[in-house]
């Protein structure tokens, strides 16, 4: 359980940061922006729950808003240490579960999508765009650190379940908003 009674603690204010074996590290490393971005990430998820309401999207976002807690603690954990909190196959198995229920119901892409649409789905595809970031971001940084495979793989589809519960959000709206290539010329 976490108890946080005071907010700021001083340590960070020379430009470093602590990871979960209480190594430090500077705030510009590769790791810190993924862990960062995974942050970011929540956060646009936060703002599509809102957007959302309550129900079962918001229900499915709450529990991906609590797995990124965990991935935030994998990342921020040395690969070697044993024991340690790390995002397990079965979360990422959870996911495509879901990506499966929703494109069961959707029609098939006939032409890429414009990230718009009803104002919860533009929130979902942004938010799909921060995973996409924190993924890169992480990606980066298991080039010089080790960092879990499951990690990897639970942004990767991660990214994929908001592109779909987006498209199922317009559906039940105006519908997808489809790129017409070379509109404007």
């Amino acid at each position: 359980m976490v108890k946080l009674n005071k907010i700021y603690t001083r340590t960070g204010d020379d430009g470093t940061t602590g990871l979960v074996d209480g190594s430090r590290l500077s705030k510009s490393d590769p790791r810190m922006a993924a862990i960062g971005d995974v942050d970011e990430a929540n956060s646009a998820i936060g703002v599509a729950r809102a957007a959302i309401g309550p129900g079962s999207f918001s229900d499915m976002l709450a529990r991906i808003q609590n797995d990124l807690f965990d991935l935030g603690a994998d990342l921020a954990t040395p690969i070697e240490i044993a024991g340690a909190l790390r995002i397990l196959p079965a979360q990422t198995d959870w996911i495509e579960a879901r990506i499966d229920h929703l494109n069961a119901a959707l029609e098939p892409l006939t032409s890429f999508i414009l990230p718009a649409g009803d104002p919860a789905a533009a929130a979902l595809h942004l938010a799909r765009a921060v995973v996409r970031r924190a993924e890169r971001s992480a990606v980066g940084a298991g080039l010089s650190v080790g960092l879990s495979p499951d990690a990897l793989a639970y942004l990767n589809r991660l990214s994929d379940l908001l592109f779909v519960a987006a498209r199922a959000v317009n559906q039940n709206g105006g519908g997808d908003v489809l790129w017409v290539p070379g509109a404007s010329r």
